[in-house]
C-alpha cells in the first residue's frame, strides 16, 4: 500500500477550495482542509504547529479576502489574508522543502492593455484587493523558489456567491437587467481551476524540477459581463429556469467602491506549454454550472 500523500488546502470553504475537495484524487492522497479557526494563516505559530503535526507534500492556498469592494475599507484585513498569510505559508513550505501553489487574480493588472495579458506584462492594481493579492504573489515567489502562482479571473461555480448565481437570483424577480458591457474577460469554472491546481500540485510533488513561477488559467474565449449574463439567461431559459433581457451599460453607470480592470483577458499559453493544460471554452463551463444548479433544483 502506497504511503499517504498529505496535501494542505487553505480556503477550503471557498468556491475553488470546495471543488478541490470534490475532485477525484489518487487513492494515496489525503486532503487536509482546516477551517480558519483550526489553522490561522495570520499566526505563524499556528502554521508551524500544523506542519509539525503532518508531513505535508504540498500546499494549495486558495484562501483569500475576496470581497473586492469591502477591501477598500478593510485594508488591514485584505493584506493580512492576501499577503501576510501567503508569506507565512511560503516560509513554512520552504523550510519543509515542499511546493506551494498560490491562487491569484486578474486584478493585479490595471486593464489598460489592448490585448490579452501574459504573465510578464507590467502589473498595476487599481485597488486594495489587487494590491494585496500582488503582495501575496511577491511574498510567495520570494519565500519559496518551489512555488507556482496561478492567476485566474471571473470565477463561477454552484458554490457560494458569484456572478452567475446573482444573475439567476435577480432574474427571478426582474424581467430586465442592466449589466456592465465595457469590461471584458474570461468566465472561469472553479471546477476547472481546481483540476488545474490538482495537476500542478501532483506534478510538483512527483518532480522536484517541475516548472515554477507565475501562470494563468481561465476558460477559453472572452466576453463582457453583459455577454456572460445573456449566455446564462439563454441556458437557464432552456431548462425552464429564470431569465431576463440584458441591457449593456458602461461601467461608469454602475459605480463601485473598487475600480475594476476593463480588460481582464488572460493568456493561458504558458500553462499549456509547461503543464499540458488546455482550457475548455467558457460557454461549456457555464453550461455545466447552470445545468448542475437546475438538476439540484437550486435555481431560483
Amino acid at each position: 500500500m502506497a504511503d499517504p500523500v498529505h496535501i494542505l488546502i487553505t480556503g477550503g470553504a471557498g468556491q475553488v477550495g470546495l471543488e478541490l475537495q470534490a475532485a477525484a484524487w489518487p487513492e494515496a492522497v489525503v486532503l487536509h482542509a482546516p477551517t480558519r479557526a483550526e489553522l490561522d494563516l495570520g499566526d505563524a505559530a499556528s502554521v508551524r504547529a500544523a506542519f509539525a503535526a503532518t508531513p505535508f507534500a504540498a500546499v494549495i492556498n486558495s484562501g483569500a479576502h475576496t470581497a473586492v469592494d469591502k477591501a477598500e475599507s478593510e485594508v488591514a484585513a485584505a493584506f493580512a489574508a492576501n499577503a501576510m498569510g501567503p508569506a507565512v505559508l511560503a516560509d513554512a513550505t520552504r523550510e519543509a522543502g515542499i511546493p506551494l501553489i498560490q491562487v491569484s487574480t486578474d486584478y493585479v493588472f490595471d486593464g489598460s492593455k489592448a490585448g490579452v495579458y501574459v504573465e510578464t506584462d507590467p502589473v498595476g492594481p487599481l485597488g486594495v484587493y489587487g494590491a494585496s493579492k500582488l503582495a501575496g504573489e511577491l511574498a510567495v515567489r520570494a519565500g519559496n523558489p518551489r512555488s507556482v502562482v496561478l492567476r485566474t479571473a471571473w470565477v463561477l461555480s454552484v458554490h457560494r456567491a458569484n456572478f452567475l448565481k446573482t444573475m439567476l437570483r435577480l432574474a427571478a424577480d426582474r424581467p430586465a437587467l442592466r449589466v456592465v458591457g465595457d469590461q471584458h474577460g474570461c468566465p472561469t469554472s472553479a471546477r476547472d481551476i481546481a483540476q488545474t491546481l490538482q495537476t500542478i500540485a501532483l506534478t510538483m510533488i512527483a518532480d522536484p524540477d517541475a516548472p515554477t513561477g507565475v501562470y494563468q488559467f481561465v476558460n477559453a474565449g472572452e466576453t463582457s459581463w453583459a455577454g456572460l449574463a445573456s449566455e446564462i439567461f439563454a441556458l437557464s431559459a432552456a431548462t425552464g429556469g429564470p431569465s431576463a433581457t440584458v441591457e449593456a451599460i458602461p461601467a461608469s453607470e454602475y459605480p463601485t467602491p473598487a475600480k475594476r480592470p476593463s480588460n481582464s483577458r488572460l493568456s493561458t499559453e504558458k500553462l499549456t506549454r509547461d503543464y499540458g493544460i488546455a482550457p475548455r471554452p467558457w460557454q461549456a463551463a457555464v453550461a455545466e454550472i447552470v445545468h448542475e444548479l437546475h438538476a439540484e433544483r437550486t435555481l431560483p
